[in-house]
């Protein structure tokens, strides 16, 4: 049976206490944003009386306070039959976290909130197929929703709950309210299209045709030189520093030592860590591993920014000249207003540094004529802007 109609239920509580009545239509506005009650989830509760309520309801009236007007939505919500939600809004959780709003101040509540929230066991996890975003897109919000309210039958129902498996399922699976199509794919497709759109004309020009291309995960290829150096140092337990003479292999090595965490330091050797071993195990580890490893250095977003512009240039196998390299990407990357002018030299760190990375790994050919990536180099430039274009958002600390 549906929940009873928001105005009817706000009559009934006028007439039995009018005291309450006002808080009450202010709180169910809050919640519902207008929607139906019965579109209203655990989630949706939680969310407002630990966040919404203590940060952005108010201020309230002379002799108003958070609590009170919690226990006013608990009563509307008790008169609608809702009494699993009624009871958080005067559970000692909910008491708890108000006070620490009203005593501690903003960042000690919002601590209580987020752990009291995980403890309900509503809140999805982040799982192998997806991370949740801190800034949700419509899509991502209603994937949220949707997988959250799964996890809250599921409990209700006193099942045992394993929450990432059900998270899979439910993101991954075909739905039919989606038209045969799965959220994850929904989540996915929001992404990268907010990823097309970036900054500046010149960039989304560029960026427009992986749209599609990008869509279905990338198949893992084979890294022989690093695969290589993994299972020497595996084998022989350690390896001489002084092993690699040619400026590839000392660049590999670094790569493996310093950004990979694949081998390491012992007195005046190399040996493979634990991780390495992992790498060595699974092909896919090892191409998932490099691949986002090309799109993840730099203090910077500016550096990244010109490392993408360089791959999306390269993913075809274009041949380029290192100069006409590095003069395609300050175009696109001038364009997405990082500096007031951006030039070449501006771009030519991150991009060497790109290219040596390539070049280590036997994905690109580079000398002073020409620059160019082989099958493997624009597999794993795909897969590289992939990863970043499905990347969840987060907030910026501006410092």
């Amino acid at each position: 049976m549906s929940a009873p109609d928001v105005t009817a239920l706000l009559a009934e509580l006028e007439r039995s206490q009018p005291e309450l009545a006002e808080e009450a239509r202010t709180a169910v506005e809050w919640l519902t944003g207008g929607e139906p009650l019965e579109t209203v989830t655990q989630l949706d509760v939680c969310e407002f009386l630990w966040y919404t309520l203590p940060i952005k309801v108010g201020p309230l009236k002379p002799g108003g306070d958070h609590e009170r007007l919690a226990r006013s939505l608990g009563r509307l919500l008790q008169l609608g039959g809702m009494e699993r939600y009624a009871a958080l809004c005067v559970s000692p959780t909910t008491l708890q976290i108000l006070r620490t709003y009203a005593r501690e101040g903003e960042d000690a509540g919002t601590s209580a909130y987020q752990q009291a929230l995980e403890a309900t066991g509503v809140l999805p996890p982040d799982v192998p197929e997806l991370q949740w975003s801190m800034i949700m897109g419509p899509e991502e919000l209603g994937a949220h929703l949707a997988c959250s309210a799964a996890l809250e039958l599921a409990i209700v129902a006193g099942e045992t709950v394993d929450r990432i498996a059900l998270t899979r399922r439910w993101l991954t699976e075909p739905r039919s309210d989606l038209g045969g199509d799965s959220w994850l794919n929904r989540v996915h497709g929001e992404r990268l299209n907010r990823w097309v759109l970036g900054r500046g004309p010149a960039r989304r020009e560029l960026a427009q045709p992986f749209e599609v291309r990008l869509h279905a995960p990338i198949t893992p290829q084979p890294l022989p030189p690093l695969h290589r150096l993994l299972t020497l140092a595996a084998s022989e337990e350690s390896l001489p520093l002084r092993l690699a003479p040619s400026p590839e292999a000392l660049r590999l090595r670094e790569l493996a030592e310093r950004e990979l965490g694949a081998i390491s330091r012992d007195g005046a050797k190399l040996a493979i860590t634990d991780y390495g071993r992992r790498l060595l195990k699974s092909k896919s580890a090892m191409w998932s591993a490099v691949t986002k490893l090309l799109l993840a250095r730099g203090k910077h977003e500016f550096e990244v920014s010109a490392r993408e512009a360089a791959l999306m240039l390269l993913a075809d196998g274009t041949l380029m000249s290192p100069a006409e390299l590095r003069e395609r990407v300050a175009e696109v990357v001038g364009g997405e207003g990082w500096h007031p002018t951006t030039t070449v030299k501006d771009v030519a760190a991150p991009v060497a540094d790109l290219i040596s990375q390539l070049t280590a790994l036997g994905l690109a050919f580079s000398d002073e004529l020409v620059v160019r990536m082989d099958r493997s180099g624009q597999f794993a430039a795909l897969a590289a802007l992939r990863a970043h274009a499905l990347r969840p958002r987060k907030y910026v600390n501006p410092s």
